[in-house]
């Protein structure tokens, strides 16, 4: 009845005379005829203690009652004690410049201009506190529960309203809303922005927008990032500034003698009105059905547009620090918690993190949120793949230990969820408990408390391997034992034991099983830090500590030892993902970790993951200079009052500013977030540069195709020579990453594409040609051996037994054969397999993590310098390992290749029959292509799973559109000799 009441009461607001199209002839755009104010007070007084508890509803309920509360302009009512400014005031400077004949104005405010409101609480606490007539105290109280400010917001300049009544103001800019509420979180604040009418743009958070952007209003809110600033409490505010109380209000420079239209504020940009789904591609408008048939898996019956299930909408996903904190219960914290200082653009008024982008008039956004945000780490809560992996996982290949598998994976794609859930659970008396898929589904604020109590860790697992998951994270001396014993490590000792259960030291802390240190610290790579501010607004201390900037801290996750499940039994262990110790092994190993030095030392070409993988230089070499974050400072801001000095709130520019890009070469993940960010459930404009960025998915998919061009491979081809029977060619292949080519996980693979040309350029004989799904054919377009495991209605598999694939080529002679780059596993097999490095494969070959028992082939290129196997057991051992790191890190199915003996690259020789030719060949050609998701390990998902993760993927694939793009084909291009003649 309450929530019918109340939509009855708003949908009536636009009678009101809200609209902003009936200003007043003048300057002021603001100006109404009649007064705004409140007409029947009863509905007034109904919410007046309503609207000073948000904690006490759900925020839809609670958003519903504040719009029936400002929208009928019930806190402008001096009869309830509510008081206002003394007129409308400027933030900031309004300057103008004359460009191309005429005035421009430009407005350099904290905020529009502003006319604030304020609760008799709010009144009595600033008039005690913060009166100008006597010393404040040096310790004020807090300010009260339920004290309110409402800060109106107009068109700058102020000047143009200066002689309005402001009663007879309409807040065309919204107002900013702080509501005090101690007792919900460790600011004490709830914050938000309100547009007054219909045609302001503001909505209830629930349901979501279409464009999932940030909430207009909720707990621990990005306004922090300037009232972190404050000298207490949050707030600059002053009782200078009110109307009846002594002194004068600050002032700015206001070049406002010109008739121009007024300024937009950045805010006004920072959350743009919900236009529906913002897409930075076009997808296919029906299914692209030359892929569905190459597909091979009974996708011809795709699921209908309205049946597949979106993800949750980011819009939800914000957890805090809780009254009282930080606490254990605190530990994790959505990234929603860093954005608002850690994105470029928040303020509006200073752009570090940023550079001018090359390719148009915007800016791209370097900061540590948008670079992360839009990587696969920030992506990985999300991830279309993984999800349909793990959906295979619970299904079909152990169904029997579904929770386990769920547990075991989310600990890593959604790490602070899971880990959070178990902090808690075991913090109110439990175990240590499964961390189900299922959890991700829930959403806050639904009637019927639709998984209340599971809210929070959705939003942590759906945030990725987000902020407090890394700069968190405990190594060397921070990992010791009292710290493994604090509440906000439990159960990692339980997930340890059944992950790397032989292991000791770092290698304990594989597939993610790393220590965190306390809530109320965060680790970062840069000395004496601005403290203040975040211990303001959330309780933390940021402190200097050089794990942060070891490859450990990548290696913990990115170095895979998992259970070799059957039929619900564990079978043993085996690494499902080395990528750390790969790099450990070769020429660019540090030969140090915060546990101390390794043996071998360092290699030839020392440089951690994060010189690669988060560069803080240019591509010329520069250092990156910048601010680390965004927020109010002293001496580079409009003058404030009651803010901090300047030696705790002015940021250094550091050098060395390191770009969280995180990324490797899955374009493809990235065009399906361009594509379907409706269905992923993620905006694609940043949400504080806004409209003066570059979309970041568009940044992250350019560092992709910049890695792949710059730091991956080359090819080339020598040794061109023709006799009387052959074409003879040399293609040499050289790995310049810092592990092997491919990594990662297992399905990943690379191929070689040799072409024979006439010269018209025209193909006379290729390996390596690929149908619409990126499946390998041979000249008359079959699929290679081993490209399809199932048959096309995934009634059963193609000759399990037989392990079909393509292997390790020294010499190629024939278009049906080609070299692939890759990973293949086998499953057990019979009644008493043996798994591990050097076992005889006995099972058919999987793409399930944890069915892994032996290696089948891994010709996957060596990084340069690769140590040999003596050498690779000492560094095993001196992490905590045993053999079988050093074993399976080699490589396997390669025959005697003498290029696997020292690591770096790959040379194939081809041998082409001329009579295969059927004009002169004029020039040969090869091309080195990339798969993150091979056409096999699509099939694999699609007949090995069904439910709403499978169907959004298959959904996805079937209309993703690749065209003219560098990944068309589902092939990424990586590298290519060019045509090179054949003389």
């Amino acid at each position: 009845m309450m929530m019918r009441w109340i939509k009855a009461v708003t949908s009536g607001l636009a009678v009101l005379g809200l609209a902003a199209t009936n200003a007043l002839a003048g300057s002021c755009l603001a100006e109404r005829p009649e007064p705004l104010i409140p007409v029947d007070l009863d509905i007034c007084n109904s919410l007046e203690a309503d609207i000073r508890n948000p904690s006490g509803f759900l925020l839809d309920v609670y958003e519903e009652k504040l719009n029936g509360f400002l929208g009928h302009y019930c806190h402008r009512n001096a009869e309830s004690g509510w008081v206002r400014d003394k007129s409308i005031r400027d933030t900031g400077p309004f300057t103008a410049a004359l460009d191309n004949g005429r005035w421009q104005g430009s407005y350099h405010g904290t905020h529009a201009p502003v006319v604030i409101w304020y609760s008799p609480e709010m009144l009595d606490w600033l008039v005690t506190n913060r009166t100008t007539e006597s010393p404040a105290p040096d310790n004020p109280p807090p300010v009260p529960k339920g004290a309110v400010m409402i800060k109106e917001m107009f068109p700058a300049p102020a000047g143009d309203c200066a002689g309005v009544d402001p009663l007879h103001l309409f807040p065309t800019n919204g107002a900013a809303v702080m509501v005090r509420d101690p007792d919900a979180s460790f600011d004490g604040w709830f914050w938000g922005w309100y547009g007054f009418g219909a045609s302001s743009g503001w909505a209830p958070d629930w349901p979501a927008g279409k464009d999932n952007s940030i909430p207009n209003m909720g707990f621990a809110q990005y306004c922090m990032n300037c009232h972190a600033s404050a000298e207490n409490n949050l707030t600059f505010a002053s009782p200078k500034n009110i109307e009846g109380q002594p002194g004068r209000p600050l002032v700015f420079l206001s070049q406002n003698f010109f008739d121009e239209q007024p300024a937009l504020s950045h805010h006004e940009t920072v959350s743009p009105p919900d236009k529906g789904v913002l897409r930075l591609g076009r997808p296919h408008d029906t299914a692209d059905m030359a892929v569905i048939d190459a597909l091979m898996a009974y996708t011809r019956t795709l699921p209908p547009d309205e049946s597949v299930a979106p993800m949750p909408s980011q819009t939800y996903d914000n957890s805090w620090v809780s009254a009282g904190g930080p606490k254990a219960a605190d530990t994790f914290l959505t990234s929603s918690q860093c954005l608002g200082c850690h994105d470029a653009g928040s303020t509006g008024l200073q752009f570090d993190m940023t550079k001018p982008n090359p390719h148009g008039n915007d800016l791209a956004n370097l900061s540590p949120y948008a670079t992360w945000r839009t990587s696969p780490m920030g992506l990985a809560g999300r991830d279309p793949f993984f999800f349909a992996q793990m959906a295979s996982e619970t299904q079909t290949f152990h169904a029997k230990s579904a929770s386990l598998v769920e547990t075991t994976c989310l600990g890593c794609h959604g790490v602070t969820g899971e880990r959070q859930f178990n902090i808690d659970t075991k913090a109110a008396g439990g175990a240590c408990a499964p961390f189900r898929r299922s959890v991700l589904d829930t959403m806050p604020w639904a009637d019927g408390g639709n998984g209340l109590d599971l809210a929070k860790y959705a939003m942590l697992a759906r945030d990725g391997v987000s902020c407090t998951a890394c700069h968190r994270i405990a190594l060397g001396d921070r990992a010791t034992d009292e710290q493994a014993a604090a509440p906000e490590n439990a159960c990692v000792a339980e997930r340890q034991a059944l992950l790397n259960p032989d292991n000791t030291g770092f290698a304990r802390t594989f597939t993610g099983s790393f220590l965190v240190g306390p809530p109320d610290n965060v680790i970062g790579p840069f000395e004496k830090p601005r403290t203040k501010p975040m211990e303001h607004a959330m309780g933390i201390t940021p402190q200097h500590h050089n794990t942060i900037s070891s490859s450990e801290i990548c290696g913990s996750c990115h170095t895979v030892h998992l259970p070799v499940l059957r039929d619900g039994e564990v079978l043993g262990h085996i690494y499902e993902q080395t990528t750390y110790p790969e790099w450990a092994f070769s020429a660019y190993r540090t030969g140090a970790t915060p546990d101390g030095a390794l043996p071998m030392g360092p290699g030839a070409d020392p440089k951690s993951c994060q010189e690669c993988h988060m560069p803080s230089r240019d591509a010329n070499g520069v250092p990156y200079r910048s601010k680390m974050a965004s927020i109010q400072e002293y001496s580079n801001f409009p003058q404030a009052e009651h803010n901090l000095p300047p030696e705790q709130i002015d940021l250094p520019v550091r050098d060395g500013f390191a770009l969280h890009t995180l990324v490797g070469l899955n374009v493809f993940l990235i065009e399906i977030a361009q594509q379907f960010p409706d269905l992923l459930g993620i905006p694609t404009h940043d949400p504080m540069l806004g409209a003066k960025g570059t979309d970041p998915l568009l940044r992250t998919e350019q560092a992709m195709l910049e890695q792949a061009r710059d730091q991956t491979a080359t090819i080339s081809i020598s040794d061109i020579r023709i006799d009387d029977t052959h074409l003879h060619a040399r293609v040499d292949v050289v790995n310049k990453a810092g592990h092997k080519f491919p990594s990662g996980v297992g399905f990943r693979r690379a191929f070689l594409e040799f072409s024979v040309l006439d010269a018209k350029g025209e193909v006379l004989w290729r390996s390596g040609r690929t149908n619409a799904a990126g499946a390998l054919v041979d000249d008359d377009g079959l699929p290679l051996a081993g490209e399809y495991w199932w048959q096309s209605d995934c009634s059963a598999r193609v000759e399990p037994e037989k392990r079909l694939h393509q292997p390790h080529y020294e010499t190629i002679t024939s278009q049906s054969q080609a070299q692939i780059y890759q990973e293949l596993v086998a499953a057990p097999g019979g009644e008493t397999p043996i798994c591990g490095p050097g076992s005889t494969p006995s099972g058919e070959l999987t793409t399930s993590f944890l069915s892994i028992c032996t290696t089948v082939k891994d010709n996957r290129i060596f990084p340069k310098g690769y140590l040999g196997l003596n050498e690779r057991l000492q560094i095993a051992k001196a992490l905590g390992a045993g053999e079988d790191l050093a074993r399976e890190a080699g490589a396997v199915g390669v025959g005697s290749d003498a290029a696997y003996e020292q690591g770096g690259s790959d040379s194939l020789d081809y041998e082409i029959e001329l009579a295969e030719l059927a004009e002169a060949p004029a020039s040969v050609q090869s091309t080195l292509y990339y798969q993150a998701a091979p056409p096999f390990y699509l099939q694999d998902r699609f007949c090995t799973a069904s439910g709403s993760d499978v169907e959004r993927l298959r959904y996805m694939v079937g209309r993703l559109n690749l065209n003219d793009t560098p990944a068309e084909g589902w092939k990424l291009i990586i590298a290519t000799s060019g045509a090179v003649p054949v003389r």
